[in-house]
């Protein structure tokens, strides 16, 4: 059974690693979140080293098909938000070393 670690229980944990509020460490985490998005909403790609990549990708128009109806249909293009883990986390996450 895996558990969810939210926004809250991250400022919990930030406030009491830094000694802050956790009035202050949610401001902190908000902020973060907001300049990730600016940039990923410029098509910049985010980078945090020994964490990961988030990046934006086209994705073209293509057919498609209403699985209740069986009916073909065009799915238009869109931006597709992905994330690529690094190979640092990855193998921490493995217990690799």
């Amino acid at each position: 059974m895996s558990s969810t670690f939210n926004k809250k229980a991250l400022a919990d944990s930030l406030a009491i690693r830094l000694d802050i509020t956790k009035k202050d460490a949610t401001e902190i985490i908000e902020v973060l979140l907001e300049e990730i998005k600016d940039e990923l909403k410029k098509g910049s790609k985010v980078d945090v080293a020994g964490f990961g990549r988030f990046e934006v990708k086209d994705r073209p128009e293509r057919d498609g098909f209403n699985p209740q109806t069986k009916e073909k249909i065009r799915i238009p293009a869109s931006k597709a938000l992905t994330f690529r883990v690094s190979k640092a986390l990855k193998n921490e996450i493995n217990n690799k070393r």
